[in-house]
């Protein structure tokens, strides 16, 4: 499997020209542990540009708005040259997700800058940024000519079950959209992840704003899939040439602190979307099932019945089935650093993240699909 890590161009964005306005907008609930990090991160910039940083406060129990606050506080009085304001949430109104609800609010307070922003960056609030990502990210937009430009960040993997099951977490999000699939204007398939999207204004403006996704949990492939689409409508018309596209890669250097230290932490974080990608579909479980199955299971249980059997041919392709599974995994591993040996275990990871779809399934039929952070959000299918 060919991995698409950020490959940047050399040329620096504003060179010769002038530099792009850019505005932040980072949704914090209950988020108080990891803002210093990962605030300082954007704050520490190496874009010679301006950029303005908007912490939205949804609504924590914790200190998060006090720390916020005091990290404003602190880049006031240094000689910090972004800007960062925070701003504190108001009650989450029916048909928006929390999260989704902060982002429009910093949007709003961003577009009342004068000038306004070029671009938005929305970022999660557990992401430590390098110094150059913010500058990179732009290069390629601006470059390229891309109105959406994302970055599937590097996800925490220490401890025990974070190294078995977040590397292929990020594998089979890869099968379900294929980077380069995504980064073909001429395909459907459009995809992003949450935890860094760089978006031009005008790009967002066109789709109607974030309002458009406001129900949406996997709401970064649906802003995606919102911006790829207006783009192909365009384009077909025949009403504009040099559309921008979306580009989604693997980032090796920006990188998620929060910790996924047990098997139900993982598991709570992929069985509250998992349904939502099969569009709540009976049929698309059964499917998914069924082919993760085939896929991942049949080669070592095949392998073990014809070892008991004395079916040493069948024994041979199925192990060598099993081998290639495994060769498969091994740039994820790399990209992760973990034993090449892991790759024999994705028959049972494979297992584990079946099980976590069907209990996606099963919590949004019980009526709790979706829940996070305290909040349960309802949704129809």
């Amino acid at each position: 499997q060919r991995l698409v890590i950020e490959k940047f161009p050399t040329r620096s964005v504003g060179q010769g020209e002038s530099l792009p306005k850019v505005c932040a907008v980072i949704p914090a609930r209950n988020e108080a542990e990891l803002l210093p990090t990962t605030l300082r991160s954007l704050l520490a910039q190496d874009y010679p540009g301006c950029l303005t940083v908007i912490v939205v406060d949804d609504q924590s129990t914790d200190q998060t708005a006090t720390i916020a606050q005091a990290l404003a506080q602190e880049s006031k009085q240094s000689s910090q040259r972004f800007q960062l304001e925070v701003l504190s949430g108001q009650e989450l109104p029916p048909g928006w997700t929390g999260k989704l609800w902060a982002l429009e609010q910093g949007i709003r307070y961003g577009q009342q800058q004068t000038p306004a922003p070029d671009y938005f960056l929305f970022t999660d609030a557990d992401i430590e940024h390098d110094p150059a990502n913010l500058r990179q990210l732009l290069t390629k937009a601006e470059i390229e000519h891309l109105d959406l430009v994302s970055l599937m960040v590097l996800l925490r993997c220490q401890d025990f079950w974070e190294r078995l099951l977040i590397p292929a977490f990020v594998f089979f999000f890869q099968k379900l959209y294929p980077f380069a699939w995504v980064n073909n204007p001429t395909k459907s398939t459009a995809a992003a992840a949450g935890g860094c999207i760089l978006i031009r204004h005008q790009a967002l403006n066109r789709i109607g704003g974030i309002e458009v996704v406001r129900q949406a949990l996997i709401d970064d492939c649906a802003l995606a899939q919102a911006v790829k689409s207006s783009n192909q409508s365009r384009s077909s018309s025949g009403s504009l040439s040099g559309l921008g596209g979306i580009w989604l890669g693997l980032s090796q250097s920006t990188r998620s602190l929060r910790p996924y230290p047990s098997l139900a932490s993982i598991w709570n974080m992929i069985a509250r979307t998992a349904f939502t990608q099969l569009e709540y579909s009976p049929w698309l479980l059964v499917g998914t099932v069924m082919a993760m199955t085939l896929i991942y299971l049949v080669a070592p249980i095949g392998l073990i019945l014809s070892v008991l059997t004395g079916h040493w041919l069948n024994a041979i392709a199925s192990f060598v089935t099993w081998l290639l599974m495994a060769l498969g995994y091994l740039p994820t591993l790399r990209l992760y650093q973990c034993s090449p040996l892991l790759g024999f275990c994705l028959p049972g990871i494979g297992l584990l993240y079946t099980l976590m779809t069907i209990d996606s399934a099963w919590r949004h039929w019980q009526g709790r699909g979706g829940a996070w952070k305290g909040r349960v959000y309802s949704v129809e299918g």
